[in-house]
Order: structure tokens, then sequence, then C-alpha cells
């Protein structure tokens, strides 16, 4: 259905029939309720701890032995905040809490080079991401940080990280 058959089929329907289908999503779709839920009583700083929680869980397990150090659980978040729409510099935080718990979980642990490149691309989006909503500036002790640990730590792909770095000044 596109956009405007649904806006013409909503023009039709009476007040009452309207509440009652907004009911019936918000019942049958956990998406739409965690929307609602969300729009009605934003709590964004405990959904960014939630998720900053599942993220080093990640790297550093408290259940189980073995770290799954997963860049996909982060990136989930990030969508997740984006569409409900939390504001751009929490969304900033949680991109570069998973580079630096990505980055104390690689000092303890031997990597694969995709671990390295998965987390160029992680570095890459939070600078642009930064830059497009101008969080760059009070990240910037941060993203120096990153930055110098792939630098000091020798990390592959090292110099695709400066120029990442270089992108944003």
């Amino acid at each position: 259905m596109s956009k405007r058959a649904l806006t013409a089929y909503l023009k039709d329907l009476k007040k009452k029939e309207l509440e009652e289908q907004l009911v019936d999503l918000y019942q049958r779709f956990p998406l739409v309720k965690e929307y609602y839920d969300f729009v009605f009583n934003p709590k964004e700083d405990k959904l960014v701890q939630e998720a900053k929680t599942k993220i080093a869980n990640e790297y550093f397990p408290v259940k189980r032995k073995r770290p799954k150090a997963r860049r996909s659980v982060a990136q989930k978040y990030i969508k997740h905040f984006i569409k409900l729409g939390v504001a751009p510099s929490l969304i900033v935080d949680v991109m570069l809490f998973n580079l630096e718990i990505a980055q104390s979980f690689s000092i303890e642990k031997n990597v694969p080079d995709s671990f390295y490149k998965s987390m160029l691309n992680s570095f890459k989006e939070a600078l642009q991401y930064a830059a497009l909503h101008g969080f760059v500036t009070e990240n910037k002790d941060r993203i120096v940080k990153i930055y110098t640990l792939t630098q000091e730590n020798n990390w592959t792909f090292a110099e695709d990280f400066s120029k990442a770095l270089d992108l944003v000044d």
C-alpha cells in the first residue's frame, strides 16, 4: 500500500475506527508499542544505558566464558535509536562507547583483521554521524583518544583511521 492510498483510507475512517485500529496495532506489534511508549515517556538515558550494557557484554561477558565481540549488536541499537528519534548526542555517545569498549577488548585479546575492518567502519560511521549533527567538537577528546589508541597499538588499517579523521577536519 502506498502512502497516498493509506492517507486516503485513513481519511475515510471515523475517529472511533481509527482509534480502534491504533490500539489494535499497539497490542499486536511490539515495535508499535515500543514506539508509543518512547514517544509518550522517552527515557533515553535508560535506553542508552541498557544498550551500553549489552554492548559491553558482547566483549566482556558476565554470564558466559567466551566473548562474541559482534559489531552487529551495537549497530542494531544505533539503527533502532535513529528510528525511535533518540537525541543525536546520545547516539554519538553509544557509537563512541562501542569503539572504546572494542579497543579495550583488542588490547586483551588477539583479534582477526576482520575485527579491525569492522571497527574502521564503525569509526567512519561515528565520525560522519557526529559531523552531520554537529557533535564532533564536544566529542573531540574521545575521538582523538580512539584514534590515538589505533595508532599506538598498531591496528590493522591504522592509515585508514587517519584518513577517516582527516575527512572530518
